[in-house]
């Protein structure tokens, strides 16, 4: 029997999940402030040890592949791509947001998850449950928090917030929405590498491991700042 082993790191969060098929086998989550590339590997060697695994057991790797934390989603899509890579297996991306409205599923109305962008951005998308599986009905984009929710007053119907960074942002979101807004208590608004892994399986996995890459939807920061640099040079040399 091959094994899946399903990783996310996009933001505090460390998630991990081992799955046999559609079962899940093994799984483990911490949310705390630690340098998650000092322990993820551990963390990954140590949950085989436990469903009693060997890495030449894995027939897929599934990543959570962003939006969030820049230096999170890196980490999680290298170690992914190692991973994939070594083994000679398929590797698998998964939007970091599609995971968080997994909460969702059974709630009668929208789900949106919010992922802290700083500066009134947010990333975020619109999802709703049909049938049991969650829909995309907006595209995963960074956004400006006022003009979005002012969008989402249109959809009609309650709508389900859901992200570990709703408490920075749910004054705003009640004040536009009002009823319209519901909140996901915050122990169901962590991701779970067990859905992470079950998503994996509804999808192809990706042409190129080399190729692959996280979608960080916007520029690092300090990426931003050098090319915004860049231009300057080049006005003042024209």
């Amino acid at each position: 029997m091959g094994y899946t082993l399903a990783i996310d790191t996009s933001s505090y969060v460390l998630t991990l999940a081992i799955s046999a098929e559609k079962k899940i086998v093994g799984e483990v989550m911490t949310n705390i402030k630690k340098n998650h590339s000092l322990r993820l590997m551990p963390a990954i060697d140590q949950l085989m040890k436990d469903v009693g695994i060997s890495a030449n057991q894995l027939e897929r790797i599934v990543v959570a592949e962003g939006p969030g934390s820049y230096t999170g989603v890196r980490i999680a899509v290298t170690t992914a791509k190692s991973l994939a890579w070594s083994l000679n297996i398929p590797l698998v991306g998964v939007s970091s947001l599609e995971l968080m409205v997994q909460t969702g599923r059974y709630f009668n109305g929208y789900t949106v998850p919010i992922v802290d962008a700083r500066r009134g951005q947010v990333f975020t998308s619109l999802y709703k449950s049909e049938h049991n599986r969650m829909v995309e009905i907006h595209e995963d984009r960074l956004r400006m928090l006022g003009e979005w929710l002012e969008q989402l007053k249109e959809v009609g119907g309650p709508i389900l917030f859901v992200g570990q960074d709703l408490d920075l942002h749910s004054e705003e979101i009640r004040v536009v929405l009002g009823d319209q807004a519901v909140f996901a208590p915050h122990a169901m608004s962590l991701p779970r590498g067990g859905e992470l892994a079950a998503l994996g399986y509804e999808k192809e996995a990706v042409q190129s491991v080399h190729t692959f890459v996280p979608r960080y939807l916007r520029l690092a920061e300090a990426e931003a700042k050098w090319q915004s640099e860049q231009q300057k040079v080049r006005e003042s040399n024209d």
